[in-house]
């Protein structure tokens, strides 16, 4: 700031090495070559004899509208070094030079401040700029004045969030040393809480998002994506593997088990693939060693983290940094791990939980479908060596009837979903919807329970009175779903399939049963039903008829797209029909 009766500068200022240190700050001459200042003092100009990066230097802005005291603090603070770090200056003469300054420049850690320069006010005005409307709360400002009257001293610490007030007449070299170390061991302290804050932050949210995953695969790509957001990694630096029983077929595979469990970036196309001949040699050999040693690995380029799930599995994350990870990530990272190995064991849970509640629909809708009087010693023989002849034949241990529940169900999902992802009927097809849906699906005909199993195996032509019972399992396998919904708070898979047992042979175009409803009267749910099991019984064979080709059945359902089918609904099928003929009839259909 320019003084109001400014004192005369020496024009031979003393070294700040020589004397006993304590000496008063004097504003040099800007002719006097011994005032030169030792760098560049425009803005973004580097002294301290820092050299290397900006991020290895604390960075710190001069404010003030005289040259003299930009010289003589880059001079008293040449040879400045805290926690082995060089200072480097940035010069502004003006506060709306400081602004300009502050809008780029991400990393300052201390202001030296004058408070009178265009303005009487300005510096006072440049605190609220900073605090108020940067919200950078982290930078320390120490306010630097030759008018102390201009601005007191109480008032102004009372009033603005400033972290030190000196008059430049009073401010030695030695305490401009002692302000400088202690503004910046507080910033450093801020930045560190703030930088905990805010990872515990992300954890916090990552976790919330997490958790609500119902997937496996999902969970476990999740994971990768949170770290990445964690850490600021690319998006393929990162690979999940996981030792165990392969999540297909439940075999052991190569490479003592390794494979692919979820990744990102380059890695994205080897999920569910084996680590060995996919993954890279160096990478194998770091997840390997993570999981001899069961521990986090942290190299100077990247990391593998150790996270064990239940019936003895163990997930490595291996993660690509590019640099060393500091303290804080590394603390971080073992709170993530912590809360996401508590993900992995609920989430397992929850899936044998959903596989116990599909085999429970199954065995209901086996008996539903062989009609009454199924319980038998002999029909229940019978069931079991189909079930040990179809499992071994189709790698479904369940058996055909089994199978041919869980397809349609998992057909169900995959036209849902693909609906979902298309961005088709919103308001009906939200995520709680999806995962249920394919459990409903299994009970669409478990009112076959009360039809004579006469009928239901009649290798010809139903008479009327045998078509209107069979008719009635629509009407008695919804009464019977709604009956059991009450117990439970909705929507459940029970309220869901109660509409689709009914509704599941109405037609598009009004000509189906039970109701006769038309279009969008028919619940969508029903409708996407109608199109899987339709495909099913297409791809069967009949006591009536041969089973039709893939390729037959899906000409079919196109054909009847707006007549029989909601045509939405069968262009949404006619899209995943691709990925059904390349896994067979037979196949489990496991929806992804």
């Amino acid at each position: 700031m320019t003084n109001a009766n400014p004192t005369e500068p020496q024009t031979d200022p003393p070294s700040p090495e020589e004397g006993d240190g304590d000496e008063n700050l004097v504003f040099l001459d800007d002719s006097d070559p011994a005032g030169t200042d030792p760098v560049d003092g425009e803005a973004g100009g580097c002294g301290g004899g820092g050299h290397g990066p900006p991020g290895n230097r604390w960075t710190m802005l001069i404010v003030d509208d005289e040259p003299e005291v930009h010289s003589i603090t880059k001079l008293v603070l040449s040879d400045f070094t805290y926690k082995g770090r060089k200072a480097r200056f940035l010069s502004a003469h003006s506060a709306a030079e400081a602004r300009r300054i502050l809008a780029r420049e991400s990393d300052i850690a201390l202001i030296l401040l004058d408070v009178v320069m265009e303005t009487e006010d300005a510096g006072l005005r440049l605190v609220h700029h900073i605090r108020e409307e940067l919200q950078n709360r982290n930078v320390r400002i120490i306010l630097r004045t030759g008018q102390p009257g201009q601005a007191p001293e109480r008032a102004v610490i009372l009033d603005y969030d400033i972290n030190d007030y000196k008059a430049k007449t009073q401010l030695t070299a030695q305490q401009l040393f002692t302000t400088t170390v202690a503004a910046l061991r507080s910033y450093e302290d801020i930045v560190t809480i703030d930088a905990n804050r805010r990872g515990l932050e992300k954890i916090i949210e990552a976790s919330s998002s997490l958790f609500r995953t119902r997937s496996m695969k999902l969970f476990a790509a999740g994971v990768l994506t949170q770290l990445s957001g964690l850490l600021g990694v690319g998006p393929d630096a990162i690979l999940c593997v996981q030792r165990g029983p392969h999540p297909r077929t439940g075999t052991a595979v190569s490479c003592d088990g390794l494979y692919v469990l979820a990744g990102s970036g380059r890695f994205e196309a080897l999920i569910n693939e084996p680590a060995a001949g996919h993954v890279d040699p160096a990478v194998l050999d770091a997840v390997g060693a993570c999981l001899e040693k069961r521990a986090h690995h942290y190299a100077g380029d990247h990391c593998t983290l150790y996270i064990r799930t239940p019936n003895d599995r163990e997930t490595v994350v291996y993660l690509r940094s590019g640099r060393p990870l500091s303290d804080l990530d590394r603390r971080l990272i073992e709170v993530f791990c912590g809360k996401i190995s508590v993900g992995f064991e609920n989430l397992h849970h929850y899936e044998q939980l959903y596989r116990a509640q599909q085999g429970t629909l199954a065995a209901l809708a086996d008996l539903a479908e062989r009609g009454r009087g199924a319980l038998t010693a002999d029909v229940l023989a019978d069931g079991q060596a189909d079930a040990a002849d179809s499992g071994a034949a189709a790698g479904d241990p369940a058996g055909g009837r089994f199978s041919r529940s869980l397809r349609i169900a998992a057909l169900t999902e995959r036209i849902a979903r693909r609906l979902h992802a298309d961005g088709r009927f919103p308001e009906s097809l939200d995520e709680s919807t999806l995962e249920i849906i394919g459990l409903a699906a299994i009970l669409h005909d478990i009112g076959n329970a009360v039809i004579n199993p006469d009928i239901l195996a009649k290798p010809g032509p139903l008479d009327p009175a045998e078509r209107r019972a069979m008719q009635a399992h629509t009407v008695a396998g919804a009464a019977l779903l709604d009956q059991a919904s009450h117990l439970t708070d909705g929507p459940t898979h029970l309220h869901l399939g109660a509409a689709v047992a009914r509704w599941h042979h109405e037609n598009w175009d009004g000509t189906g049963y039970p109701d006769g409803r038309t279009g969008a009267a028919i619940p969508l749910c029903a409708r996407i039903v109608a199109v899987a099991d339709a495909y099913d019984a297409m791809t069967r064979d009949r006591p009536y008829r041969a089973a039709m080709r893939h390729e037959e059945a899906v000409a079919e359902i196109r054909r009847l797209a707006g007549l029989r089918f909601d045509p939405a609904v069968a262009d949404a099928f006619l899209a995943v029909a691709p990925e059904i003929g390349a896994v067979g009839p037979d196949s489990g259909l496991s929806a992804a």
